[in-house]
């Protein structure tokens, strides 16, 4: 997993690009599921959760696994949100979606943990991919947007919006297939909410917010639509459609003003400008 993402979702295994950490301070002796997965490196720490590589030693293969950090564990809205992940993917089994084998509470010094067991992933995600200096030909966007799309018709034809689409929840495996990946704060189609939580906060990320989602309307598959529209352009300008100091001047932007077409975000084709 990438550092400074969401940790969401399947763990990425990349060693140029993620951090290593000890496990053994979490579980018993590094172990978590009552002892049937061993951690045995983190593989990335985010704002909610950190992801570490382990063996199932019930089955003899390598998985991932995510345990809610320690500091929200007795926090019930991030509970709330990290057991929905595992409720909303459960029942999905797609190719390019991050599948989940497992889920339960641990013990992690002392404080009942929740964790959930994924499929390991070898691979980079689109955020890591866009710190290099050249966007993907166009060609090559539109076949990663298309994985995602695929996955995201996939999850709609199920019941289940994503909400939270954007470059760090996809992941580009070693083999060029595409991966989507956390759906923590994924919600049923024809829920009692969808738009907000408890506490009345907009649930995504600004860049990749629709307009919907930011005034705080209705949500359905439309509002991944969007995102993955938001995606498509940072991959061919190597920069989001809209941009700003805060992250409410770029949520007014989604609701007001219309974005400069990638083609003009170049000088000449030469540079970005």
């Amino acid at each position: 997993m990438a550092p400074g993402s969401e940790a969401g979702g399947g763990g990425v295994s990349d060693d140029g690009a993620s951090g290593r950490g000890d496990a053994v301070e979490f579980g018993a002796g590094g172990m978590v599921g009552d002892g049937r997965y061993r951690l045995t490196h983190r593989l990335g720490r985010g704002g909610m959760a950190e992801v570490f590589a382990a063996e199932d030693v019930r089955l003899g293969r390598t998985v991932a696994v995510k345990l809610l950090r320690a500091d929200l564990a007795e926090d019930p809205v991030s509970k709330a949100r990290f057991t929905r992940e595992a409720q909303s993917v459960a029942g999905l089994n797609h190719h390019a979606i991050v599948a989940v084998y497992d889920s339960g509470e641990d013990q992690v010094n002392g404080q009942a943990v929740p964790y959930i067991v994924m499929e390991l992933v070898e691979g980079r995600t689109i955020r890591e991919l866009l710190v290099s200096a050249e966007a993907p030909p166009p060609e090559q966007a539109l076949i990663i947007v298309s994985g995602v799309l695929e996955a995201l018709a996939y999850s709609h034809q199920h019941g289940i919006v994503h909400r939270d689409i954007k470059p760090a929840n996809v992941i580009i495996t070693h083999a060029g297939a595409v991966k989507v990946m956390d759906f923590g704060i994924a919600r049923a189609l024809h829920g009692a909410s969808t738009t907000m939580t408890q506490t009345g906060m907009v649930m995504g990320t600004p860049q990749y917010l629709s307009p919907e989602q930011a005034l705080g309307k209705a949500v359905d598959h439309r509002s991944d639509l969007y995102a993955t529209g938001c995606l498509l352009y940072e991959l061919l300008a190597l920069r989001p459609p809209f941009v700003g100091e805060t992250p409410l001047s770029v949520v007014y932007q989604h609701v007001q003003d219309i974005p400069v077409p990638p083609s003009d975000t170049w000088d000449g084709g030469t540079g970005m400008s």
